[in-house]
């Protein structure tokens, strides 16, 4: 059998039940794939859930505020995304209806070529591949491709690849099928090469280059943050602001972020480590027990303690939040 053939076959017996796959409503299968653009289904599945209780319509989410997306989004990190996700839902809503076509998709904030391929030929059967990690990985193996898939041409090589494969009439079984097949079966680690139906044929399997394919180049140099939040209390009252634009975190809530501890403030936890794409953050947390509010800087308003879960926090938060003096 071909590749095509023997992955399609290989989908039939092992694909996942995923409840965004009992549906062809586009919203339904979009939202999935904004939130599993940076998260294992396993954690995604219960916010789609949740996003799709509270907000059943696209025309329910371009409804709701930012705080609420954001404050529903919250611990899933990437909050552009969700950002995005609010604008796209009332563009949606603006043009009167889900675009149909690769072109309409890809206009949609936070939608590049990934994800509008995806959403085009599960929610419509358009015959664009999606080219994702999974992807990457299966066809640098069976193909022994060492093009980089960070580089211009290891993006291009791929996608030219997988367009190749891909059979027009069964475009959304073929993607979902390569999706699963990378996920479960060609594996980063440890893939279960024993029973994959592509062994025979898989040149890195021949050659034992598994554990080397797919190559990417070192590009990111990793940066380190210091942070240190001072949490006021003040006759039942806690001060925070909302985080700017042009930074990480953008649109969510912190307690007092400075570079001074006040006099009388009590530490919490000190260097708490919180790893990011880009960055590793180590953050310090005190509480500041007070009569009479400090002056703060402007942006920064006062709310009661127990309307501290009202509002969207990055997760770093929730994490110094919980070790907080009651």
């Amino acid at each position: 059998m071909s590749f095509t053939t023997t992955i399609l076959e290989w989908f039939k017996e092992n694909g996942r039940a995923l409840p965004w796959r009992e549906t062809r409503d586009p919203y339904a299968i979009w939202l999935s794939e904004i939130i599993l653009q940076q998260t294992r289904i396993e954690q995604g599945r219960p916010y789609w859930e949740r996003f799709m209780k509270r907000w059943p319509t696209v025309e329910a989410l371009a409804h709701a505020t930012e705080d609420e997306v954001l404050r529903e989004w919250q611990g899933l990190g990437y909050y552009s995304r969700a950002r995005n996700l609010h604008t796209a839902a009332q563009q949606i809503v603006e043009r009167g209806g889900f675009p149909t076509t690769l072109e309409g998709i890809k206009a949609l904030k936070g939608v590049g070529d990934y994800t509008a391929a995806a959403i085009g030929s599960i929610a419509f059967n358009l015959p664009a591949a999606v080219v994702d990690g999974n992807v990457y990985r299966v066809l640098a193996r069976h193909y022994d491709i060492e093009t980089p898939i960070n580089t211009t041409e290891g993006k291009k090589e791929f996608t030219q690849l997988a367009q190749s494969l891909l059979p027009p009439q069964e475009a959304s079984a073929f993607n979902q099928a390569m999706m699963d097949f990378g996920a479960t079966q060609c594996t980063p680690s440890s893939p279960n090469c024993p029973s994959c139906p592509l062994a025979e044929s898989c040149v890195a399997l021949r050659e034992g280059r598994i554990d080397i394919l797919p190559v990417k180049q070192k590009t990111l140099k990793v940066k380190e943050r210091q942070l240190t939040y001072i949490y006021i209390r003040c006759n039942g009252y806690t001060a925070i602001h909302r985080r700017p634009a042009g930074d990480i975190w953008q649109g969510l809530y912190e307690p007092w972020l400075t570079d001074q501890v006040p006099q009388g403030a009590v530490l919490q936890r000190q260097r708490v480590k919180h790893v990011l794409t880009h960055r590793i953050l180590y953050a310090d947390f005190w509480l500041w027990e007070v009569e009479e509010r400090p002056q703060l800087p402007d942006d920064y308003f006062w709310i009661k303690e127990e309307e501290v879960g009202n509002y969207g926090v990055p997760r770093l938060i929730e994490i110094l939040l919980e070790t907080l003096n009651t």
